[in-house]
C-alpha cells in the first residue's frame, strides 16, 4: 500500500505557474513527483515499461543538458570548449538542481512514504535534484522541447549571470598546482560514509606527495572532494606565506 499525502488544489495550481506549463498529461506530472518510496510493490508491477520517476529523471538530465549547452554556446560566444565545459559543469550539478527546486518549492509537491517524510525526505537535496530533472523530462514529454527549455532558461540563466568569469574549482586548480610543481596528480580516496541512505555524508581525504593530506565532508563525493581540495590548497597557501 502506498502511503503518501495527495496534493491541495490550490498547491497543484502554485506549482502550474512555477513550471510556466499546464500539462495535457497531469500523469506525467504525478510520475514526476512520486518517489520510488510512494509505490508499493503491486504498482510497481503494474507500473513496469511506464514512465516512472527513475525513467522521466533520465530523460530530464540529457534535456537539461542539451538546453544548457545551446544557451552557454549562444552566450559565451569568446569562450573556448574548456571554459564552456567548467560553466556546463556548474549548472547541471546537483546543487543547482536543487537550488532550483527551492526556487519552485518543488519539495512540498513531492508524493514521499510516510518513512521518507519522517526521514526528511522534503528538504533532501538529492531528493530535490531526482525530481527536478524529472520534472523537465516530465514538461519535454507533455510540452515538447519548447517547454522544457522555456523552464530551463527561466530558473537557470540567474544562475549563469551569478559569475561571469569561467569557474575555477578547487580539484582543478590543486590539480594545476600539482602539475606546476612537478609532483603526481592528487589522489583522492574516501575514508568514511555517514549518514541514512537517502542523504548519507561522504568524508573524502585527498593528498599530493611530499603534502599533508586534507578532508573534506560533502552530501556526495564529489562535494566531499571539492571541499579537500580546497582545504588542502588553504593550507598550501598558508604554508608558503610562512
Amino acid at each position: 500500500m502506498s502511503h503518501h499525502a495527495s496534493v491541495p488544489a490550490e498547491d497543484g495550481a502554485a506549482l502550474t505557474e512555477a513550471l510556466g506549463h499546464r500539462f495535457a498529461q497531469p500523469d506525467l506530472l504525478r510520475r514526476a513527483l512520486t518517489h520510488p518510496s510512494a509505490i508499493g510493490a503491486a504498482a510497481r508491477q503494474r507500473e513496469r515499461g511506464q514512465d516512472g520517476y527513475e525513467r522521466l529523471e533520465f530523460l530530464g538530465d540529457r534535456v537539461l543538458g542539451l538546453v544548457i549547452a545551446d544557451l552557454l554556446f549562444r552566450r559565451f560566444t569568446d569562450e573556448n570548449e574548456g571554459a564552456l565545459a567548467k560553466r556546463f559543469a556548474m549548472l547541471v550539478r546537483r546543487e543547482s538542481l536543487a537550488r532550483v527546486a527551492q526556487a519552485v518549492d518543488l519539495g512540498r509537491h513531492l508524493l514521499l512514504s510516510r518513512g521518507e517524510m519522517e526521514a526528511g525526505g522534503r528538504e533532501s537535496r538529492t531528493l530535490l535534484a531526482d525530481a527536478c530533472e524529472a520534472v523537465i523530462g516530465a514538461l519535454y514529454l507533455d510540452g515538447g522541447l519548447e517547454a522544457a527549455a522555456d523552464f530551463v532558461r527561466r530558473y537557470w540563466e540567474p544562475l549563469m549571470a551569478e559569475d561571469l568569469r569561467p569557474p575555477q574549482d578547487a580539484k582543478t586548480a590543486l590539480q594545476e598546482w600539482a602539475q606546476g610543481a612537478g609532483l603526481p596528480l592528487p589522489v583522492y580516496r574516501t575514508v568514511r560514509t555517514e549518514g541514512p541512505p537517502h542523504e548519507p555524508l561522504f568524508a573524502v581525504e585527498v593528498q599530493v606527495q611530499g603534502q599533508a593530506p586534507a578532508t573534506g565532508t560533502g552530501r556526495s563525493k564529489r562535494a566531499a572532494e571539492q571541499i579537500a581540495a580546497e582545504t588542502l590548497l588553504t593550507q598550501l597557501v598558508a604554508a608558503r606565506n610562512d
